[in-house]
This record gives structure tokens, sequence and C-alpha cells, in this order.
């Protein structure tokens, strides 16, 4: 019997708690009684649920004398707790997806479907949800020494990265996703360099290798279902065995020279070539204006002794008279000497000897050489008077008429002829 349960010695000052009772052995500060309060909460809850309600006064029971509950009590507990687990059970269905992910819902462990951000609901228990970053961009570095097409070793050092495509290939399609792709990054490599020579890969055949095992790689990948999409694919570096770095650093610094030897050169020759190029050409032009030239005079000679022609048909003394004055006067220019015609001319024409004589003696002596000109400076004949000069001019104007009358004599007897 509990030490407050009804019918029992109300003087009974006894406390489980070890309080006292200190006011006339009464305590109206206890605890509350538990299966009291218990049975009629389950009264209540029966009388709700449609059942009956327990025995009348607190003293009703079993003839036995125990409180046990009644079978309507027992019924509204079970579908109170089964109302609780079911609320709860509803909560714990709902998740959220970030923007970045992507959930695949597994209901009694085989795919169900694939869903996007924001806020989802699946049951609890049933289904199972797994996250998958798919923006997330991974990084996965290889190092290895491959041997090439010329049977040489290269040591490539790449980078690969990738992200994932598929969230339901990479969760259920391969157990274990970065080691599959390790392995099919080391197959693609050894591939592409086993097909490339070594001076390719170590010169400018490095970024063909990188599109080349990228390509291959992504090939892999989709046939083995992989759920991974490759973004790129960077070598890094490429270099021979350590054992042989020194030497290829030799063949490599003997290259850089050739090359920086064919530019000097390709520059010297691009500056000589233009230059010689240019003069050439200048002299093809000079050959051509010269040609042209003479070609030009030629013609022009040519139509002017056609016209010339045509002129003396038409009047040949006229003709043959100018063309001997011309003739010449041109040749007769620079002379020093002047011929008179004096048949019916004036017998006091002013003829300037002094002139003629002075640049006579001027042309002379600029012919001759210092020697000659002091042999002959003494001998050279001087006309310091007027009277000298007229006697000169006297002599001149008889020779003259002479020769005139001559002349004419000549062309009478000619004409008799």
């Amino acid at each position: 019997m509990a030490w407050n349960e009804p019918g029992g010695n109300k003087d009974d000052n006894r406390d489980p708690w070890g309080n006292d009772n200190k006011n006339g052995g009464r305590n109206d500060q206890g605890p509350p009684d538990l299966d009291e309060a218990l049975k009629k909460f389950n009264d209540r809850l029966g009388g709700i649920l449609g059942g009956k309600k327990g025995g009348s006064g607190g003293n009703g029971g079993s003839s036995s004398g125990g409180n046990s509950p009644s079978p309507s009590a027992s019924f509204g507990l079970l579908g109170i707790i089964l109302v609780v687990a079911a609320s709860v059970w509803a909560v714990a269905g709902f998740y959220r997806v970030d923007q970045a992910e992507r959930a695949v819902v597994l209901r009694f462990g085989e795919y169900y479907e694939t869903v996007g951000a924001g806020l989802n609901w699946n049951p609890a228990l049933i289904d199972t949800v797994q996250t998958v970053n798919v923006t997330k961009v991974r990084s996965l570095s290889r190092r290895a020494l491959m041997l090439t097409e010329d049977e040489n070793i290269v040591q490539v050092n790449l980078s690969v990265q990738y992200r994932v495509g598929s969230p339901r290939d990479f969760l259920l399609n391969v157990r274990n996703p970065e080691q599959s792709l390790e392995n099919a990054t080391d197959s693609a490599l050894r591939h592409e360099v086993g097909s490339s020579e070594m001076n390719d890969i170590l010169t400018e055949g490095r970024e063909a290798l990188g599109q080349g095992v990228r390509a291959r790689l992504q090939q892999y990948l989709d046939s083995y279902d992989v759920g991974l999409e490759v973004r790129s694919v960077n070598v890094e570096s490429t270099s021979a065995p350590d054992e042989v770095q020194a030497a290829f650093d030799d063949v490599i610094k003997a290259r850089e020279d050739e090359q920086r030897v064919k530019n000097q050169a390709e520059a010297y020759a691009n500056g000589i070539i233009p230059e010689a190029r240019g003069k050439a050409q200048r002299v093809i032009e000079e050959a051509n204006g010269y040609k042209e030239e003479i070609i030009a005079r030629a013609e022009g000679e040519a139509d002017r002794f056609v016209q010339l022609l045509t002129e003396y048909e038409k009047a040949p003394e006229v003709t043959r008279d100018r063309l001997y004055l011309q003739t010449m006067e041109e040749v007769m220019a620079n002379s020093s000497k002047v011929l008179v015609d004096v048949d019916g001319g004036n017998n006091m024409m002013y003829i300037p000897l002094d002139k003629m004589v002075g640049g006579s003696a001027s042309s002379r002596s600029a012919g001759m050489s210092s020697t000659d000109q002091s042999r002959f400076s003494g001998a050279a004949p001087s006309l310091s008077s007027d009277t000298e000069i007229d006697e000169l001019a006297d002599r001149v104007l008889q020779r003259l008429r002479e020769k005139s009358a001559n002349s004419n004599a000549t062309s009478t007897r000619r004409e008799g002829r």
C-alpha cells in the first residue's frame, strides 16, 4: 500500500522524502497522488474516445484491491503515442537541398528520383536521401613516368579539373568514383604519351597532349557511367628522368642557341636584302629611263628628218641653205673666228678685234700647260695702239674681199659649165 493511499492511516506521519510533519502530524504540502491523477486522465480520455469510465469512488477496484487501468484507457494511451509518433515521422520527412546540390532519393534501396534545390519532403524510414554538390570543381593531380613512341621515358605532371555531372551515376553506378577517375587518367595519359614522340612532349606538343588526354578521359568516364564531367586537363610539366636531365638540358640549350643564330641571320638578311633590292630597282629604273630617253630622242630625230625631207622636197635650195647655216652656227658657236661676207657690204663695219684676239689668246693659254705658257709668253703679239688695230683690220678685210672674189669667180665658172 502506498504511504498516502486512501484508506490508510491518516495519522501516520511518515514522509517518503524524509520530511517530518511539524504541523500537528498533518502534511498539506505533499506531492500529488500519481495513481489518482493517472486514473482521472484515463477516464477523461475514455470519455473522449467513447469508452466507459472506471469504477465510481476512490475505493473502486478489483476484489484483490488492485488499481489496474481499464482497456479503454490503455487504447487511449496507445492512440496518443501513435499520434505523436506520426507527427514526429511527418516532421522528420522534410529536408532542404542547397542551390549547388542535387538530392538522389532511394525508396527501399532502389533509385526513385533526383530532386533539385529547395524544401522537399519524403517519407522517413522509407526513402533515403543523399545529396551531392554538382557545381564544385574538384581537382586530381597525377605524376608518372611514361614510355614514348620513340622508346624514350618522360616524366609528366598533370592536373585534372572535374565536377559531378550525373548525381545518380556518381552515387549508384561505381563504388569509388575518384579511384575510377585516377585509373582512367593513367590509362588515357599512357595512351597519348605512347603515341607521341619525346621531342613533341617536351617542347611544343604539351598543349596538344592535354587536349588529347581530356578527350580520351571523358570517353572512358562516359563508358564507365561514373557520372563525372572533365572540365580541363593541364599538363603542368614534362621533363626527362632525373638521371638524364643534365644531358637533356644541354640539348635544349643547343637548340635555343641554334634558334638564336637563325634569328640573327634572318634579321641581317632582312636588313641587307631590301637594301640590295632597292639598289637593283634603282639601277633598273635608271636603265629604263635611259632607254626611254634614247628611244624618244631617236623617234624625235626620225620625225624631224621626215618633216625636213618633206620641206626639202618642196624647196631644195632654201632648205639646203638653211641647213648649212644652222650647221655652221652650231659648229662655230664656240669658236673665236668670225666670218664676214663683204660682197656688197659696208667697209665701215665694226669688228671687235681686241676681244677676238683676247678671247683667242685666252683660249690658247687655257689649252696650254704652264710650261707652254711660260715658253710662249714672250712671243705673244701685243696690240696696244689703235693704229696697229686699224692696220690689222684693213688686212683682214682685204683678205676677205679676195676670198669673196675668188669664190664668185668659181661659182660663175660652175654656172657656165
